[in-house]
């Protein structure tokens, strides 16, 4: 059949879109592939109304909503092409099993976090190991907190973590501070250590500190990493969407109503945005399916078709 709109991505951003377009009564198609970016963290704070519920319980749950309307399918699977079509696009999934059509296309796909290569880092990632405080910071509970340096974002983490708990600021060679870095880093009280990280210590996931170059050890409980990310899929590129660089890495250009720089493809999410958070993606999400619902209505006033009764 021919669906309204394919949405691939069925994490926080893709889910609102949908909800947004199956409330219109469009015919709706998500993909995913069942790897949300928080899935390495138990719990999700900050979200209105879910705050420490687990994100796989939060997704299963609008997954059971969202199923109650009738014009919404949910597929798992991966989508390995898109093409463009008479009527739109063409997506395969699960390399060649399954073909869908769509006449929009809605990318929320989300980004793959890029960690520094430091001995025990990853196995930490989500616990003690995090790139948001205000995702994870009130659990910390306050103490010995670092931030690992990685370009001049981690000046203004430095300064945002010392709400948190007691934060030494590890440049690593990264990070080159100016005399009003300096300055306000000591009036937040962060400490600053050039020496860099080599290892992290304890018995993971916990974290007892940090091993440094020269040999000496910090004594820590948890590591703030403004990581860079990366597009976890490579589906936007090989479609020619226009992209931006910040601070964080690349994100898919979009206007205010998601749309990209490619004709009906529209994006939302952590793709298509900084900073991140589940209720920034959610609110991308309900910007970019509002917006690909109003394309159709445009359309098919143009055309002369009516919408679905």
């Amino acid at each position: 059949m021919l669906h309204d709109a394919i949405i691939v991505g069925g994490s926080f951003a893709g889910l609102s879109a949908a909800l947004q377009l199956a409330r219109a009564r469009r015919q709706v198609l998500v993909i995913d592939a069942g790897l949300p970016r928080n899935r390495f963290a138990a719990e999700s704070h900050g979200v209105l109304g879910h705050d420490g519920k687990p994100g796989a319980q939060v997704l299963a749950e609008a997954r059971q909503q969202l199923q109650a309307y009738p014009t919404v399918k949910l597929f798992s699977g991966r989508v390995s092409r898109v093409d463009s079509g008479e009527a739109g696009f063409v997506v395969e999934a699960d390399e060649g099993m399954r073909w869908f059509t769509g006449r929009r296309l809605l990318l929320a796909t989300g980004v793959a976090d890029v960690l520094p290569e430091i001995p025990g880092l990853q196995e930490r990632w989500g616990k003690t190991v995090v790139h948001c405080p205000y995702c994870h910071g009130y659990e910390i509970g306050g103490g010995t907190v670092g931030v690992l340096g990685a370009g001049p974002m981690s000046v203004h983490q430095a300064l945002l973590f010392a709400d948190w708990g007691e934060v030494t600021l590890f440049t690593q060679g990264l990070v080159q501070l100016s005399p009003e870095d300096r300055a306000s880093l000591a009036a937040r009280k962060v400490k600053v250590e050039a020496s860099p990280v080599t290892e992290l210590l304890g018995a993971s996931p916990a974290l007892d500190g940090v091993l440094l170059q020269d040999g000496r050890r910090v004594p820590l409980k948890a590591l703030l990493v403004g990581a860079q990310v990366r597009m976890a899929s490579p589906l936007a590129a090989a479609l020619g969407c226009a992209f931006d660089d910040t601070p964080m890495g690349p994100v898919v250009r979009i206007d205010a109503w998601g749309q990209t720089s490619v004709a009906g493809v529209y994006a939302g999410g952590d793709m298509a945005r900084v900073p991140h958070s589940i209720t920034f993606a959610c609110a991308s999400g309900v910007a970019a399916g509002i917006g690909l619902h109003a394309s159709l209505v445009m359309q098919d006033a143009h055309s002369g078709e009516t919408a679905p009764a």
